[in-house]
């Protein structure tokens, strides 16, 4: 599938409303990057546009991005190193898992949602909001 016709089936409003969301229950950030070329490793690829984007730069260290290739129907939960600490590798496959049925399902809009609502639980869970908190990065959808 081509990264515009994935993005022509996500509701972009939906998504930013539940990054929004999840940032504010937690002092963390999210962002949904979608990649419109093939993509081999999609951890590799994540890692690569996490550092791209500059998520390495927030104050707590706790961004995490969804990172979707839909043209290689892959995908990966990236997570900078004060949240990976704390939840370890064991919990982003566990919300890739569900992204991955989501997806099978043919719904992107649920795929993405479902991950993010996942991820915010974490971020809320281990880094919850704090005074002065600010938003650090964009909450659009990277492409």
């Amino acid at each position: 599938m081509r990264a515009g016709e994935f993005l022509s089936g996500l509701d972009e409003g939906k998504v930013i409303a539940a990054i929004r969301e999840a940032e504010h229950g937690s002092s963390g950030e999210v962002r949904v990057f979608v990649a419109h070329g093939e993509c081999r490793d999609a951890i590799a690829e994540a890692r690569r546009q996490f550092d791209r984007m500059g998520m390495r730069r927030t104050r707590r260290r706790n961004a995490v991005l969804v990172f979707v290739a839909p043209r290689s129907r892959s995908f990966a939960i990236f997570g900078d190193e004060g949240i990976h600490a704390r939840v370890g590798q064991e919990v982003w496959d566990r919300i890739a898992s569900a992204m991955a049925d989501r997806l099978r399902g043919g719904d992107a809009t649920a795929a993405v949602l479902g991950a993010i609502g996942a991820v915010g639980e974490e971020l809320a869970r281990h880094f919850p909001p704090e005074p002065g908190d600010t938003n650090e990065l964009p909450d659009a959808i990277a492409r």
